[in-house]
């Protein structure tokens, strides 16, 4: 009875360890509360971003994301990469221009309301869109505007609730 007892400790103890370790160094599951992505990624869906995607290369324009926000770093946020470092970023007539150059932006449901900008995003750092430009709380409303690399967690690849979808 004891070694049946040591074998079950044993297991759930590996099992622990095993998800601790990939929570915290392969994955990072995120639910998207709002409807900020839509209609890449819908409100109560739940996402899985890997840690890995940037070990070995930055991120870059158009890669959807998931980041502690700039203005509570408790908190986490998903959304678009629109600039990186040394970019210059402006919505103007409803359209995103980096670098004085149009964005063509498929993912984008309606068009954007407002002139914003212009943004100069320093090296090192991000700025970050939600899809459902009118209706998303990101860089062009935070206190602190740029999101610095280190709290970018990882890429969101996957979407696993409410039906399987692969998010690029």
């Amino acid at each position: 009875m004891r070694k049946e007892i040591l074998g079950w400790i044993e297991t759930i103890a590996v099992a622990v360890l095993l998800a601790f370790l990939i929570n915290h160094f392969l994955l990072v599951n995120v639910y998207v509360p709002t409807g900020s992505m839509e209609n890449t990624i819908m409100a109560g869906d739940r996402n899985l971003a890997l840690r890995t995607s940037y070990w070995f290369s930055d991120p870059q324009r158009g890669d959807v994301v998931v980041f502690e926000a700039p203005d509570d770093p408790d908190t986490l946020y998903v959304k678009r990469v629109i600039g990186v470092g040394g970019d210059t970023v402006e919505v103007k007539d409803g359209d995103v221009l980096v670098n004085g150059q149009v964005q063509d932006e498929p993912y984008i449901k309606e068009i954007t309301e407002g002139d914003f900008g212009p943004y100069h995003v320093p090296e090192g750092c991000y700025f970050m869109m939600g899809d459902n430009r009118n209706k998303s709380l990101d860089a062009r409303f935070w206190e602190n505007t740029y999101v610095e690399k280190d709290a970018i967690l990882g890429k969101v690849v996957l979407r696993y609730y409410k039906g399987f979808k692969i998010i690029d």
